[in-house]
Formats: C-alpha cells, structure tokens, sequence
C-alpha cells in the first residue's frame, strides 16, 4: 500500500521560565517559554516532529492554527511530499480560505512552519542524515525548486539563484569537514537577561568568557542609566576584545533608539538588535545611518521572506538574524540564506527559546556548507535552557556550536517531557511556584 500521512497532533507544551526570570527582555518581562509542538505520522508508522515557539499566553492560538492545517496535510502520499517539499509549502501557505489569515504572517504562517518543519525532520531521518547535510547535499537545482519566487525576483532570480548555489559547490566537502572538525561559531546571551541582578550579569559574562565564547549579548530598553551601567559592567568583567550586542526586543521608536545607542556607545556595542518595529524597514535604515560603526541587527520577529527581501534592498541592516520557526518552514528559510548572500549580509541566527538552538544551528550549517561559503562574522545565538528536554541537544565546545549528526531537524522532545509540560494539566503546572 501507499504510505500516506495519517495525523498531524499538536500538543500545548510550557515552561515555566518566568519563576526565576530567564528569557527577560524589554518587551517580554516575565516569559514562559512555550511550544506548539508538532508531530506528523504515516501509515507506516514514521515520525517527524516540529514547533512553533511562543512565550506563553496565547499558545493555544498556536495549536488552535495548526490543527487547522492537519487536512491540507493527512491523506497525502508520503513519497510525492518528500519528492517535492516546495508543494507542500504551497499548498499551507496558499490555501485560498486560511491564507486570509495572513497571508504569510502571524500565527498561521508560523502554524504552516511547524508543520513544514515536521516533514523536514521525517525526511532527514528518513534519509538517515541531520537536516543541515541533507539540505548541504542536494543539488542547486533542487534546492531553488524549494523557493516560491514570486514576490522576490526584483531582488532575487531563480538563476541568480543558482548561481549562487553553484559558486559554493566546489568547496562544499571542505567546508563539510571542517564544520565536523571545528563546529560553527557561537555567541551566548545567557548572561544578559533584563531580570538578572548586576553581580549575576558580572558573573555570569566571566564564565561565558572562559567557556570560549568571543562575543555576549545584553538586553537593554527600559531604563537608559541601568542599560549604561549593565554594560559598563559587562564591558569590564570582559575585557575589550570581547563582542557585546546589545537588544532592545523592539523596545523604542526611531529616535529614542538614536539617543539611547549615543549613550551606550562609549563601552563599544557590537551591535543593537531590533531597535525599533520589526515591520519599520526605513526606521531602521535610519538607525543604521546614524549609529554607525555599531551595527544594526534584525530578523526574529521579521513576517516572511518578503519584510527581508526589503531590509536587504533598502541597506537597512548590518546582520540578518533569520529564526527557525517565524516564517513558514526550511523552504522559506533558504530563501532567506540566498537573499543574504545576494546582498552579503552575514546572518547570525536567533536562538534560545523552546528547542531553536536545535532547529536553527541546521540552517546556519546549511548556508556555510552550501550557500554563503564562509564564517567571518557569522555567530548562531546560545542560550543554556531548556536543552534537556530534547532528545539531541544542541552540544558545544569553546564557544563553538559541535555540527550535529544525529538524524533529523532537532525538534524532538522527550515524551517524559512534554507530558510533564503540557499546558494546563501537565505535573509542572499543577504544582503551585
């Protein structure tokens, strides 16, 4: 018999990070790390697993998006997806009633990332690799047929495209081992959380030092002094050679941003990341403009591979940081990575959260093995929560994320626990803080 997709279940899967104030930021005081998590089944009895990540309130609504996906999905033949993910991208993102919904934004487009990224873990363990040398494999001409182009040939080409794609092949099984070797560059953003006091800050960014990162990030936005005196501090405990970003979480209009950045600028920032509204492509132009030499660094929060496509045409960013479940999925994401080379742009991923540090270390291997070619100033976010809960955690060494080999996208949990999580009747939120 055929082997077709069966279900599609989501399970509303929280952490309660807010007890002890990880994940603080300007906009997002007291989070709880959360997940719509994903898994799609075959009538062989196969598996993929994916997620939305969220901070809490409103995870429903994530689960609530993807259980309304299942039907474009279940019945499908498994070998025809798999021999053309682009379709399937298609059919989730182009559904002529639930595309009115975004289209391409919010939460249904992340719903269709969840699911998208599902098929892509049963894929790469079907094929036996991890997803960043499944992708790092395929042919230039397989890899543009992931891409819907429609909106993005004033800026990108399906042959400008290829092109890009066919410069880097010669160096792909050099820079495979070396990324086996060596792993791929990091930065760490545990030390920085808003909530932390001053001496855990200090401490905190000394370990992250001697562990062998060459670069921290601090969040910043709601109180200038305090935001001048946390990064004195950091740039003390640290030293001058140490890279520190700085993020505002979106915290400010353009020109507080301006101000705010001349009065962190005499302890050397890297760069400031979303700085104001992630759909403000000109506002952040002009920050760039006038914070210069710090860079600009944005792409989180950003919708859909169309708001890039403008930040990229416009100058409007130093440093893309593409997530891996925003937009809708791997495909979308190699579109991103492509617009990236064609304007070279480094991208340094976001990371953190709920299992992205798994998922987005793929994409960031991807692009060094086979699109962009290089390391020079690429860095993929770390944060040291929540690793336990997968069934591959990421795994680092002097500062350097180690490539994985695993099979598979990264996003699996462990069964023990999602049950414990699971949001409202799971043991964790049973149990009073």
């Amino acid at each position: 018999m055929v082997e077709v997709f069966t279900a599609v279940e989501v399970t509303d899967v929280r952490f309660p990070t807010s007890r002890q104030l990880d994940g603080s930021d300007a906009m997002n005081p007291e989070p709880d790390y959360s997940a719509a998590y994903v898994t799609v089944r075959t009538s062989d009895g196969a598996a993929g697993y994916g997620l939305a990540f969220t901070v809490g309130r409103g995870n429903e609504i994530e689960t609530a998006a993807v259980e309304a996906l299942a039907p474009l999905v279940t019945g499908l033949p498994v070998a025809d997806v798999l021999a053309d993910p682009g379709g399937l991208s298609a059919r989730l993102t182009g559904d002529g009633q639930l595309r009115w919904l975004g289209p391409h934004k919010g939460v249904i487009h992340m719903a269709a990332g969840a699911v998208l990224n599902a098929v892509w873990d049963l894929y790469a363990r079907r094929e036996g690799k991890p997803l960043w040398d499944l992708l790092a494999g395929m042919t230039p001409e397989q890899l543009v047929s992931l891409v819907d182009f429609r909106y993005l040939t004033d800026a990108l080409t399906p042959d400008e495209a290829l092109g890009i794609l066919r410069a880097a092949e010669p160096g792909r099984a050099r820079r495979r081992a070396r990324l086996l070797d060596e792993g791929y560059p990091a930065y760490t953003t545990t030390p920085g959380w808003l909530g932390y006091t001053d001496d855990k800050l200090v401490r905190l960014a000394r370990e992250a030092v001697a562990d062998g990162f060459g670069q921290i990030k601090l969040k910043v936005g709601t109180d200038r002094a305090a935001d001048v005196r946390r990064l004195r501090l950091a740039r003390e405990a640290v030293g001058p050679d140490v890279r520190i970003g700085v993020d505002a979480n979106q915290a400010w209009g353009v020109p507080d941003a301006i101000d705010w950045m001349t009065a962190l600028a005499p302890y050397d920032p890297y760069w400031i990341e979303e700085p104001t509204s992630p759909d403000d492509v000109l506002g952040h132009a002009a920050i760039r403009r006038a914070v210069a030499p710090v860079r600009v660094a944005t792409g989180e929060h950003c919708q859909n591979q169309v708001v890039f496509k403008q930040f990229l045409q416009a100058g409007a960013i130093d440093v893309l940081q593409l997530d891996a479940t925003r937009v809708a999925g791997v495909g979308e994401n190699v579109a991103i990575l492509l617009l990236a080379a064609k304007f070279g742009v480094p991208v340094c991923p976001h990371a953190g959260g709920v299992g992205l540090c798994e998922m987005v270390q793929h994409l960031a291997m991807f692009d060094y093995v086979a699109v962009s070619g290089t390391l020079t100033d690429r860095v993929i976010e770390y944060v040291d929560h929540l690793h336990e809960h997968f069934t591959a955690p990421v795994r680092l060494r002097g500062g350097r994320y180690l490539a994985p080999t695993v099979p598979g996208a990264g996003a699996e949990m462990r069964p023990a626990s999602v049950a414990a999580h699971r949001f409202p009747d799971g043991p964790v939120w049973r149990t009073p803080a």
